[in-house]
């Protein structure tokens, strides 16, 4: 404990610190909620003199907006369909990894790579990867496409080419594409988390349970995935909470547009509405999706917490 009288020397120390989070963590959250709640606030209009009244109609406007909703719907399937795969994903592999001792920190760092490249690259990559690169005319005037390396290994198998982020693209393969590049882009971080839980594990309960003849299985579901609880339940959590803010992988990928050519925004999130809603100088539409993003975020997360109180074991 700090002297009493000595407190000013630590608060002295703390009044930069202090400072920054009051002009650009507070400020921006109450200036938010007073935007949200002023009817059709615009900011350059406000420069100018205009008075905005008090009210909720910025929340109705976003929620009747059907644009808003086909943004929900994207952000929600995406976090349902990333977050339990990347979840399997990551265990099965820390579970691999922990028990590879040689090459352990090697296979770390490899893993980890993608934790620490830029997205908008990393979705440059997969676009390359997904999209039909171009087409060109050959000897007899035919035209042939050159394919991304995807849809040459599905040709390589026997199958067919896919269109899956160009134009004309189904929505079925947009959102394919996207969940592969989430999980992918998501695995590092989640395998290091459970990687280090692993690793503190006491090894008494497996040599016990080796004793008793135990098999693999059983060891997995009885032992590892119990006494890991706490730490899938945190990789859960903070999954759901980064799916819920998922943009830029989406620009990475498709760009600006937040779709293909012919159907631009058809994946656009509900942070890339705020964005669209405060590029065209519409703060008080965007401060309110912003509290219902928010709101979202908080019931989901309290959900989890409710359930991990059940199924954790501490």
């Amino acid at each position: 404990m700090v002297d009493n009288k000595q407190q000013w020397k630590a608060w002295l120390y703390l009044a930069p610190a202090i400072a920054l989070l009051l002009v650009f963590t507070v400020w921006p959250i109450i200036n938010t909620i007073r935007m949200a709640f002023l009817e059709g606030y615009k900011s350059l209009e406000a420069a100018g003199g205009v008075t905005f009244s008090f009210g909720i109609g910025n929340f109705v406007k976003v929620i009747q907006y059907q644009r808003f909703l086909n943004c929900l719907k994207n952000t929600i399937l995406l976090c349902v369909l990333t977050v339990p795969i990347s979840t399997i994903l990551a265990l099965l592999i820390a579970v691999a990894l922990n028990s590879i001792r040689p090459l352990q920190r090697i296979l770390q760092t490899i893993f980890f790579l993608p934790y620490v490249t830029n997205s908008i690259a990393i979705g440059m990559v997969f676009a390359a990867m997904f999209n039909i690169v171009g087409s060109f005319y050959g000897t007899e005037n035919e035209i042939i496409v050159t394919a991304g390396i995807i849809n040459n290994v599905i040709e390589f198998f026997g199958g067919k080419a896919v269109n899956w982020i160009n134009y004309g693209s189904s929505y079925t393969a947009n959102i394919t594409v996207m969940v592969v590049y989430i999980v992918w882009n998501a695995l590092p971080f989640k395998i290091l988390v459970l990687l280090g839980g692993l690793q503190g594990i006491n090894k008494q309960y497996y040599d016990a349970a080796k004793v008793d003849g135990t098999s693999r299985r059983r060891i997995f579901s009885k032992i590892t995935v119990p006494l890991l609880s706490p730490m899938l339940a945190y990789v859960v959590i903070t999954g759901f909470i980064g799916g819920f803010k998922e943009y830029t992988s989406i620009v990475g990928i498709f760009g600006e547009a937040m779709g293909p050519a012919d159907d631009a925004k058809r994946l656009n999130t509900m942070v890339g509405f705020i964005y669209d809603a405060l590029s065209s100088n519409n703060q008080g539409r965007a401060s309110a999706a912003a509290l219902i993003l928010f709101g979202i975020i908080l019931v989901v997360t309290m959900i989890n917490m409710q359930v991990s109180k059940k199924r954790v074991h501490y």
